[in-house]
């Protein structure tokens, strides 16, 4: 039961990432029907994952006084709400109420149910967390391509009014699931989210270390199809295609990412695929070929979507207890980092080329990468083995 238990949960964050990343390739749709700038586009998306991280500090605590069980089965209840109130938006307004709530609904599931994944598999919790990152990458890989093709044959509502229906059903399959399992969900060790907080070191520095590749790739990734489009020359059909073969590329990378994080020192490791992610964003911004432009996406893909299990793993592996609390307020700071990497571009995007604006993301990146290698050297970081 404990499988099952499992496998729904990765049907649930396969909806959860779904609604995260489908605003994307919607953005070009949206600025016909909303007559909307790269501002305002990039105010969606951010919204997306600022609502995504606003819930991640307040389940920090509710997960010391609630089951973890409960909180995913309310993060379910809201994704369905939202999309379905995504779905009937007549404004740009109601859009962006839409995007928030369904960041909202994902933060929550997140902050609850990756510790969930370490109470259920403690030895191996880079393997699963992994496993579960793949399904949710498996949702970010159909999202551009389903969207596209209902926008072409029903309308782009048709995208939210899906995310509800399955939304809805995978809610109530992990409601049956819960009950049937012996012992129940779970509760986690959470019982005093004070004492999540002495853990800080280890969660500053997961911040910092996740913080700016994070940034970087929001930044990149919301604004992929415009970019290529628009700099690149590319049309829009083949420009969405390069940004599932990014997205493709995170398949393997969650799944072995995960794995490798059991295996190898992890601060050197994370660093050195923060190295990888500015090193991807500086090439693409000087490669002109459609050969290069698919080994690029491949490449990024790869290391940014390693990153993620990494983190996870580091947080989850390195503190003993509260670590479901320590998870939430790491989940919840760096996701406002990160929220503001589209945003930012939609603003700079007003003013200054895409290619000018990528290589300064990729400028600080190293900067920062450097920066965290030289505090890892002096033993600043708090690793497993202490």
């Amino acid at each position: 039961m404990t499988r099952r238990l499992f496998g729904t949960l990765c049907g649930l964050v396969f909806c959860v990432n779904f609604g995260r990343v489908a605003f994307a390739p919607l953005l070009e749709t949206f600025r016909t029907t909303f007559g909307a700038g790269t501002g305002a586009l990039g105010l969606v998306t951010t919204l997306v994952w600022v609502g995504t991280a606003v819930p991640r500090i307040p389940v920090g605590y509710l997960v010391t006084r609630v089951a973890r069980g409960r909180i995913v089965l309310g993060a379910g209840v809201l994704l369905t709400a939202a999309s379905a109130l995504t779905a009937v938006t007549t404004s740009l307004p109601l859009l962006q109420v839409g995007a928030f709530a369904i960041g909202v609904a994902s933060g929550a599931y997140y902050a609850s149910a990756v510790p969930l994944i370490g109470d259920l598999y403690p030895e191996r919790v880079g393997q699963f967390v992994g496993i579960h990152g793949t399904a949710a990458q498996m949702a970010a890989v159909v999202a551009p391509t389903l969207a596209v093709a209902l926008v072409a044959t029903v309308s782009w509502r048709a995208v939210f009014w899906l995310l509800t229906a399955i939304g809805a059903t995978l809610t109530l399959a992990l409601l049956l699931v819960a009950r049937q399992r012996e012992g129940g969900v779970p509760h986690g060790a959470d019982r005093d989210f004070r004492a999540a907080l002495a853990h800080w070191r280890i969660i500053l520095a997961a911040v910092a270390l996740i913080g700016g590749a994070g940034f970087v790739w929001q930044g990149v990734f919301n604004f992929y199809v415009t970019y290529l489009v628009t700099a690149k020359g590319l049309a829009p059909g083949p420009a969405g295609t390069l940004l599932t073969v990014a997205f493709v590329a995170g398949l393997p990378a969650f799944w072995l990412g995960g794995s490798l994080a059991d295996r190898l020192p992890r601060v050197p490791y994370i660093l050195a695929l923060g190295t990888g992610v500015a090193a991807c964003v500086a090439v693409l911004t000087v490669v002109d070929s459609l050969l290069g432009l698919v080994a690029v996406s491949v490449a990024l893909g790869l290391v940014v979507h390693g990153l993620f299990p990494a983190l996870d793993a580091y947080v989850l592996g390195t503190i003993p207890d509260n670590r479901g609390s320590a998870y939430a307020v790491y989940g919840g700071l760096a996701l406002f980092v990160q929220a503001m990497g589209s945003g930012t571009v939609g603003v700079l995007g007003e003013h200054y080329a895409f290619d000018a604006i990528f290589r300064g993301f990729a400028g600080g990146l190293f900067a920062l990468v450097a920066l965290l290698a030289g505090l890892y050297l002096a033993g600043i970081f708090q690793t497993p083995a202490e």
